[in-house]
């Protein structure tokens, strides 16, 4: 039998550039460590090492393309930096003989 959960109300609004941006450094991450984080794709850099072009896109000023708020709220709680909640492990179940 399970429960229902009320859902739970986030701002989800998609951040700009520039916002992402401080985001990701607050996080202490490069742009390829978020784009992993986040599952963006990582290729070859044409100077060698590893580089996201989509995330470079999402933190660019003069790009189109934002990220989608619900990817930037799991981005925050992912990374502790989310104003009103965060991720917690689930309790242990106890042990049970069947």
């Amino acid at each position: 039998m399970s429960s229902m959960l009320a859902p739970i109300h986030m701002d989800m609004t998609s951040p700009s550039g520039d916002l992402l941006k401080a985001a990701r450094l607050a996080a202490g991450l490069s742009q390829v460590e978020a784009a992993a984080l986040m599952g963006y794709p990582v290729q070859p850099g044409s100077r060698g090492g590893l580089q996201s072009r989509t995330w470079q896109a999402l933190e660019s000023s003069k790009d189109e393309r934002n990220m989608p708020g619900t990817v930037f709220a799991l981005f925050l709680l992912l990374t502790q930096q989310h104003a009103e909640w965060s991720l917690a492990p689930k309790p242990a179940k106890p042990f049970q003989i069947s």
